[in-house]
């Protein structure tokens, strides 16, 4: 079988991987089975714990990726709006990775690849926030407006990828409709609108 011999030279993580995330976009991450993916990779069952150990270890790896890819999509945010939506919109493209990347309980939490990508995401949310609010860095001590910003984008995200918006959203634009929720959420200071 010619797939096979690809994947003994080289491209074998990321068969298993990707393999992993048709599964998890299709039935979730507790339909995931290392044996399950060999098969479908047509490698033994024992070829991909050589990359990945066991399914904790798969899992990490494809929440660091998602990581990743996250941090890449909000490095070119223009603004805090701007990262929410490119924060949405990275749900719907990536939506295996999204279920695997905020669930604990599935990943190996000291993983050092999982560790650097977490904090890259979330220094980007934190800096857009402070840009927000008109200091540096740490104008955010308490931490409240980077919750308020990442709870709003992700719970979008979540109901949208849940189809729970679907009515809501009537067919408009979920781009559009989050940037309005955004703006109202975080208006500057003395100007709400007149009531």
């Amino acid at each position: 079988m010619t797939t096979e011999r690809t994947y003994h030279h080289g491209d074998l993580r990321r068969a298993v991987l990707t393999a992993a995330l048709d599964v998890i976009a299709a039935e979730g991450p507790s339909a995931l089975s290392l044996r399950d993916l060999a098969r479908r990779a047509g490698v033994s069952h024992a070829a991909p714990a050589h990359h990945f150990k066991d399914r904790a270890g798969l899992l990490t790896a494809i929440a660091a990726e998602g990581h990743a890819l996250l941090a890449a999509a909000l490095t070119e945010a223009s603004d805090l709006r701007d990262l929410g939506v490119r924060y949405v919109r990275f749900a719907l493209a990536h939506p295996a990775h999204f279920q695997v990347m905020f669930r604990p309980e599935l990943l190996r939490a000291d993983d050092p690849e999982l560790v650097a990508a977490r904090r890259r995401t979330r220094d980007l949310l934190r800096t857009a926030v402070a840009a927000r609010a008109g200091g540096g860095a740490g104008a955010d001590d308490s931490g409240t407006g980077f919750m308020a910003a990442w709870s709003l984008a992700h719970g979008f995200a979540t109901l949208l990828l849940t189809h729970n918006l679907d009515g809501p959203l009537d067919g408009r634009d979920p781009e559009k409709v989050f940037r309005s929720l955004a703006g109202e959420l975080f208006r500057p200071a003395g100007n709400s609108p007149a009531g």
